[in-house]
């Protein structure tokens, strides 16, 4: 077989992300952490982050700051999932 007629071979890196380090950017950062593992989450969590806040006094970020940390590590966990599929294809 000559050089010209091998099948050539194409790799593509694609990174994982963490969730440790989505929980720890959701921990300190709420909805901007969450711009990490999930763009559209984050802008939908800030929306809803300053909506609470303002109607709340602040006091409703309790309730959604966990929430802005589970969907962070389940965005970077789903997104994970999905590229080990890929490759696996």
């Amino acid at each position: 077989m000559s050089e010209e007629n091998k099948p050539t071979q194409q790799i593509i890196v694609m990174p994982t992300k963490s969730v440790a380090i989505s929980l720890i950017l959701t921990f300190f950062f709420g909805a901007l952490g969450m711009l990490y593992s999930t763009i559209w989450g984050a802008i939908i969590m800030i929306i809803v982050s300053i909506l609470v806040a303002t109607i709340t006094l602040g006091m409703g970020l309790f309730l959604v700051w966990p929430i802005c940390m589970i969907w962070g590590a389940l965005a970077a966990a789903s997104y994970n999932k999905k590229l080990l599929a890929q490759v696996g294809q």
